[in-house]
């Protein structure tokens, strides 16, 4: 017996396709078998699963523990709820690994795989190598048992702590976005101090009131009008998973991922002064800056929640987060990506900071940003393109950063250029002090693409 996934289904950081098309119930059934393998000749025995409230989490999850047993693993089961709920019960359970069986934000046909052995992600070569071991059927054989742990109060009580000494009582607007982070939302706004006002915490895999991603800021005119009508000082918001945030201010504004990591970086750098922290080549200049003027080094690292954890690992980061609402904790927390436990740290630093997340969002400096543009490329040309521009910048003898594609520095301010890990899309996105640099940053861009045959063409979703 062998199995061949659908090679668009096994990404950079998990495997994902649309169900009864690219992804199915064989599919978790060789994820099962194969994963199982690589844990058991690493000399595991157990693993936990995790999933989040897509329709088809459910037969996916009886496909999965199906293949896990069937290579000799035994499967902990800890049921419905979001990522980091899983990443918590794989460091806090005598497992060897864990699998969440999710979506994350993409759309409702949807679903996915994320997996972590070790307490490290899996990802990249490791994603390849167990498609090509199901290619081979090299699989271990097995009775493997399974048991049910309900693992979401102790969860609850431990990202609880994420709030420390806050009395203030804030008036906070929650979009769960009918995600899996709905339940926790619920349980965790009965233990902290405030007034609370909850959205959309009815878990519905058909996501009815708005899609489940806070980094499209029209996926936040519930919350805003929430927060507009309730007069509360700010708005938290979660994708399907619960492991990025998005939020918005007293007035509606967005506060956006790097703006975020702003705020819980000052907090986090009078704790552990001169500190790395972690962002990634989306960020805001205005980030890094601030991240320097806070005594922090900034370093910024690749896009990527596998690559940003890894990083972390390698630099002894306390904090690190993406453009994409990723936030990662290692400072008190474990260092994964946790979207409640971000809310609780972010309510703690705008409390230390003087009480008004209106005021922080004052003042930032005014950039003028293109949201992130995706655009349709050929999956064999994504990498290339970025490749010539590269040359050509060199040659020209532009400031170019390198990390992760071509981020590039002119006195109007950056542009970016990537190629997507995860989709045959390229990525760009710009950044300049004025309308007018906001237009040559994009001319730029657009130059550097049809020196390589391609134009900025329409916008690709997730």
């Amino acid at each position: 017996m062998t199995h061949q996934f659908h090679p668009s289904s096994l990404r950079e950081y998990d495997i994902r396709g649309v169900v009864g098309k690219t992804l199915g119930v064989e599919d978790a059934r060789a994820i099962g078998r194969t994963f199982g393998t690589i844990v058991r000749r690493a000399g595991g025995k157990t693993i936990a699963v995790g999933r989040d409230g897509r329709l088809s989490s459910p037969e996916l999850e009886a496909g999965l523990v199906e293949g896990l047993t069937a290579s000799g693993i035994n499967v902990v089961k800890i049921g419905l709820g979001p990522t980091p709920m899983l990443y918590y019960a794989e460091y806090v359970a005598n497992v060897d690994g864990g699998i969440e069986i999710t979506g994350s934000h993409n759309p409702a046909e949807y679903n996915g795989f994320k997996m972590v052995h070790n307490h490290l992600p899996f990802y990249g070569a490791d994603i390849q190598n167990l498609g090509a071991m199901a290619a081979q059927g090299d699989w271990e054989t097995g009775a493997g048992a399974v048991s049910d742990l309900s693992i979401m109060d102790d969860y609850v009580t431990r990202i609880a702590q994420g709030i420390g000494s806050v009395t203030t009582r804030y008036k906070i607007g929650w979009d769960a976005g009918n995600g899996a982070a709905g339940p926790i939302i619920e349980r965790l706004t009965k233990l902290i101090p405030g007034e609370h006002h909850l959205l959309f915490t009815t878990v519905d895999g058909r996501f009815p009131n708005h899609h489940p991603d806070p980094t499209d800021e029209a996926n936040l005119s519930h919350l805003k009008a929430l927060v507009a009508e309730k007069q509360l000082h700010f708005g938290l918001a979660f994708d399907g998973d619960g492991d990025r945030i998005g939020a918005v201010d007293g007035e509606g504004r967005v506060i956006w991922g790097d703006q975020i990591l702003a705020v819980l970086a000052e907090s986090v750098l009078k704790q552990v002064p001169g500190a790395t922290i972690i962002a990634d080549v989306k960020a805001s200049q205005a980030l890094y800056d601030r991240l320097a003027e806070l005594g922090g080094k900034p370093l910024m690292w690749k896009t990527g929640h596998s690559l940003i954890k890894t990083k972390m690992r390698e630099t002894g980061a306390p904090l690190a987060g993406e453009m994409s609402g990723h936030i990662f904790f290692a400072h008190e927390f474990y260092g994964f990506d946790d979207a409640q436990y971000a809310a609780l740290r972010l309510i703690r630093a705008i409390d230390e900071q003087g009480g008004s997340l209106t005021a922080l969002k004052d003042a930032m400096p005014h950039m003028i940003n293109t949201p992130e543009m995706r655009f349709q490329v050929d999956e064999t040309r994504k990498f290339a393109v970025v490749d010539e521009v590269l040359a050509r910048l060199e040659a020209e003898g532009a400031d170019v950063n390198r990390t992760d594609g071509a981020r590039v520095n002119t006195a109007d301010g950056w542009w970016l250029l990537r190629a997507s890990n995860t989709q045959d899309v390229l990525v760009a996105r710009a950044e300049a002090k004025d309308e007018a640099g906001l237009e040559r940053l994009m001319a730029q861009i657009d130059g550097q693409l049809a020196l390589s045959g391609l134009k900025r063409g329409p916008q690709a979703g997730h």
